[in-house]
């Protein structure tokens, strides 16, 4: 089977199993989007989901974040890891929102990429989800199951990111992104399948036999 029909056959299957994904992190608007996914790194969603009603209850916007200050946005977001280089990260980059853009969220890769703590991948998301922008974030999730299904050799995100967006449609990553996270969660985890277990793996390659040894992202 060629790469092209297994990135057809799992766009199929995923839009059969997820049609409309949700957003996994908790926001009310794009800056809380922006925070929440930022809170993410090397975090679970649901472990965000369960610090960020209070913070966001207290600053749902930049400039009631700034004055919050970093102390007081750590003291919330403590159960989270390496939570006091991100309660820096979101004081300094509520000011940054201020200071430059109005207090708004730019729509724009730079402009985010430029802000305290926001890297390729939290730009991606923020574009995607907010502005409704083409792009493919690459986490953990997506980088384990693209190695998996065949669809990249895993060398880093940007390969795994670039390789993926060569063989599903524009208008497909902003959903795909969302599917493939859902979908390595409930049946493809890491621990859950290794390339040889889960209903999908085995569509894309029946005769494997031996476990996928993954590159980490």
């Amino acid at each position: 089977m060629k790469k092209q029909e297994r990135a057809d056959i799992i766009r199929q299957r995923l839009d059969e199993l997820y049609p409309d994904p949700p957003i996994p992190l908790d926001h009310c608007n794009d800056f809380t989007l922006l925070v929440a996914v930022l809170l993410s790194a090397q975090c679970t969603d649901k472990k965000v989901n369960e610090v960020t009603p209070q913070l966001f209850l207290l600053a749902p916007n930049p400039v009631k974040m700034q004055r919050l200050g970093a102390q007081r946005i750590l003291d919330i977001i403590r159960p989270l890891g390496l939570s006091k280089q991100k309660a820096k990260n979101i004081a300094l980059l509520s000011a940054q929102l201020i200071d430059e853009h109005g207090g708004e969220v730019p729509a724009s890769f730079a402009a985010l990429e430029s802000l305290p703590g926001v890297g390729h991948k939290t730009a991606s998301v923020v574009m995607a989800q907010a502005f409704g922008v083409p792009a493919f974030p690459v986490d953990t999730h997506i980088h384990r199951l693209a190695q998996r299904w065949g669809l990249t050799n895993g060398q880093n995100v940007s390969k795994t990111e670039a390789d993926l967006k060569k063989v599903f449609p524009e208008e497909s990553w902003n959903k795909l992104h969302l599917q493939i996270i859902f979908f390595g969660r409930e049946y493809c985890s890491a621990r859950g399948c290794d390339g040889t277990v889960c209903e999908l793996c085995r569509t894309l390659y029946p005769r494997r036999r031996k476990p996928v040894v993954h590159q980490k992202a």
